[in-house]
């Protein structure tokens, strides 16, 4: 990760196959096409990667995360249930709906609590949202029977975890509705991209119609074309999607290489007797996209994170104090900032942000260190890596 790093004579080729036509639009201008519809070909080669019966491009994973509530009518005032351990695109996604973020607890998977989470439901909840980071995921069985008893959307965010999976299903094509991101430092990229995966018809139609202005896409008279209903401009374009149909072919390669990588890294930081490792649950694989570990405490991990940054261990990130990722830092959701006014609804929703404590989230983020893995890495580049690290913690532990 991230698939940028091996760019070659593929990627070129789908790209050109745009440029010659010189038709960047995913829709229409059917006859000037040549026969190229990058965006259409990415979303069936998608498909068989999700093992899904439906896959809807769009222009981020952000927009993912939107289009997917947006589709199964997830909206003002609804809750969903997140972690506090995510990016601050999850948030936002749920925002832009009116809808109202409720963040708890994550465990050792380093995503949602399944306790947390059933002690949060209330009776507005309409989704419960698990986010995949850096590449693993959560309790999914648990998840799901904690959905089903209470009547809630599963919504996978797997923006992270392309090519991880749970009991031989690849994540994202588990639960009703699944967000991937495609963008500049994801395993696979578009440039910038995501996709909404769903076994569910009406979910899918949602999408496609809600992600191009609610057109209906029926025809290929784009003029004739009518508005079922309201939606707006999550389009993908062509050159995107060229990027990622050639990237896509790619993936086997790319978490092979991850996976031997990471190996080596995980092996070597093993024979430390203060590493433990982030829990994978049972019957899951993780992408290998990054090595999450656990140190004694957060002063250890914050003194090894900065001491692999002095030493040129670079790519390896300690959450606590990270504004992007972790709920403490994130003080323009506490305090509501923001340029468009807050529905009064939504400000009494969040104003648990400015008390509630989330202890177990900083007991695990505290000690946590996540090193990306990359896919450019030579074998004497990881020999010599592992080595630093091991001999940077057994220093400071």
């Amino acid at each position: 990760m991230p698939g940028f790093e091996l760019f070659g004579s593929q990627e070129r080729k789908e790209v050109n196959d745009v440029l010659e036509s010189g038709v960047l639009m995913r829709y229409g201008f059917d006859g000037m096409r040549n026969g190229h519809w990058k965006a259409k070909e990415l979303e069936q080669a998608l498909q068989n990667t999700f093992q899904s019966k439906h896959v809807q491009l769009v222009s981020s994973g952000t927009a993912a995360v939107s289009v997917a509530l947006a589709s199964a009518g997830v909206g003002a005032g609804d809750e969903v249930i997140m972690p506090t351990f995510t990016f601050v695109a999850s948030f936002e996604a749920i925002m832009m709906l009116g809808a109202i973020p409720v963040l708890v607890e994550i465990d050792d998977t380093l995503t949602l609590n399944p306790k947390a989470v059933e002690a949060a439901i209330t009776d507005k909840t309409k989704a419960v949202m698990v986010v995949q980071m850096c590449g693993s995921m959560g309790d999914m069985d648990a998840l799901q029977t904690i959905c089903t008893k209470h009547n809630l959307l599963f919504v996978e965010d797997a923006c992270q975890a392309i090519g991880a999976t749970y009991k031989g299903k690849p994540l994202g094509g588990i639960a009703d509705l699944g967000c991937f991101s495609f963008d500049f430092v994801k395993t696979i990229t578009c440039g910038e991209g995501g996709a909404v995966v769903t076994n569910n018809q009406n979910f899918y139609t949602n999408a496609d119609h809600y992600s191009d202005h609610g057109h209906d896409h029926i025809g290929n008279d784009r003029g004739a074309e009518t508005h079922p209903f309201l939606g707006y401009n999550f389009r993908i374009s062509e050159l995107h999607a060229a990027v990622g149909l050639a990237q896509v072919k790619r993936l086997p390669e790319f978490i092979a290489i991850q996976k031997k990588n990471y190996t080596n890294l995980r092996e070597a930081l093993a024979e430390i007797p203060e590493v433990t490792f982030r829990r994978i649950p049972e019957g899951g694989e993780e992408s290998y996209a990054f090595l999450n570990f656990f140190l004694p405490d957060t002063d250890t991990s914050l003194k090894v994170a900065e001491a692999f940054k002095v030493n040129g261990v670079d790519a390896c990130f300690q959450y606590y104090n990270n504004n992007w990722h972790y709920l403490r830092k994130w003080d323009h959701l506490k305090d509501l900032k923001s340029l468009f006014p807050i529905s009064q609804e939504v400000k009494n929703g969040l104003a648990y942000l400015k008390t509630k404590a989330y202890p177990e989230s900083d007991h695990y983020i505290g000690r946590n260190i996540s090193c990306l893995i990359k896919l450019s890495w030579t074998e004497a580049q990881v020999k010599e890596r592992a080595q630093k690290m091991v001999d940077i913690i057994k220093s400071l532990v």
